[in-house]
């Protein structure tokens, strides 16, 4: 039977697949619109497994706040370029989910992923993560969410798609709250905690160790050497903690001295970074181009 232009248009608008795609599931279907979507759907589930293994380093870090500040949701949403993570759709893939978590709270990553997109929707996210894989044509994954309540509003803070900072904190105002979400996205090193007494012993450690024996090469008394390595980890001490460190837009201050003038506080943070962690494998740009010209 003839396929019309208006059934090509219908099918495309329902699975996101391309035109000739959308062409050959009708033909093959017989004009049946459900088939030729089912048949679809399968296809990209097919083309999403094949996929799967590709590393996605790229995408973006997308929070969403409640309307009243005091919860917050941040999800990581990877795909495998850079060009992928500018283009709507998969914008609008992150944005909606960070609206799931926010809304829903999941337990988990596979809790997240058995459940609709947006209210109402009798597709799971897993399987419309499947369908925009096989739309845009690189591997996408969800990575990981995080979800924050407080009985104060919370301060948030993205750096463009690639860091995002969510800070619990009380006293002071919206402003110094920005500024601590900002001194956090921005500091180098980053804090791994609030306080000294937060930092992990196995770190403490594994710094006492190097320290030692870069402090035994210089051939100093040992009593000499026990004041250089103490010195050295009180330096690293204020170094990783946030109320240690020279707040960046004052670095004539720590954070902890800016948060006692302003009779503030912070309770707890989460600061998330694209693609940290994962493996990133290096291609020639050429390479990369052309792999997206040949639908990966």
């Amino acid at each position: 039977m003839a396929i019309t232009a208006a059934q090509v248009k219908e099918l495309r608008e329902r699975t996101g697949s391309g035109m000739m795609e959308c062409k050959k599931a009708l033909v093959d279907a017989n004009g049946d619109m459900e088939v030729a979507i089912e048949a679809l759907r399968k296809a990209g589930m097919a083309k999403a497994d094949k996929k799967a293994t590709r590393v996605a380093a790229e995408g973006v870090i997308a929070i969403e706040l409640s309307d009243d500040a005091k919860t917050a949701a941040m999800v990581e949403i990877n795909c495998e370029t850079d060009f992928v993570a500018k283009k709507e759709d998969f914008q609008g893939f992150a944005a909606s989910i960070a609206k799931r978590v926010l809304a829903a709270n999941p337990a988990d990553i596979d809790a997240l992923l058995a459940m609709p997109l947006t209210d109402g929707d009798a597709t799971s996210i897993e399987d419309s993560r499947k369908s925009l894989i096989a739309a845009i044509g690189e591997n996408i994954t969800v990575r990981r969410f995080i979800r924050v309540e407080s009985s104060n509003p919370l301060a948030c803070y993205s750096h463009g798609v690639r860091i995002g900072v969510l800070v619990d904190y009380s006293g002071g105002d919206a402003g110094l709250g920005k500024d601590l979400a900002m001194h956090i996205a921005a500091h180098d090193p980053r804090p791994v905690c609030i306080s000294q007494d937060q930092v992990p012993a196995e770190m403490v450690e594994g710094e006492r160790e190097i320290f030692t024996a870069q402090a035994r090469e210089s051939g100093k008394p040992d009593n000499i050497i026990e004041k250089m390595i103490d010195g050295r980890i009180r330096k690293f001490l204020a170094e990783v903690t946030l109320l240690g460190q020279s707040f960046v837009k004052d670095p004539d201050q720590t954070v902890g001295k800016l948060l006692e003038s302003a009779g503030a506080s912070v309770a707890h943070f989460e600061r998330m970074e694209l693609g940290e962690g994962i493996e990133k494998k290096a291609e020639n740009f050429a390479d990369e181009v052309m792999a997206q010209v040949k639908g990966g």
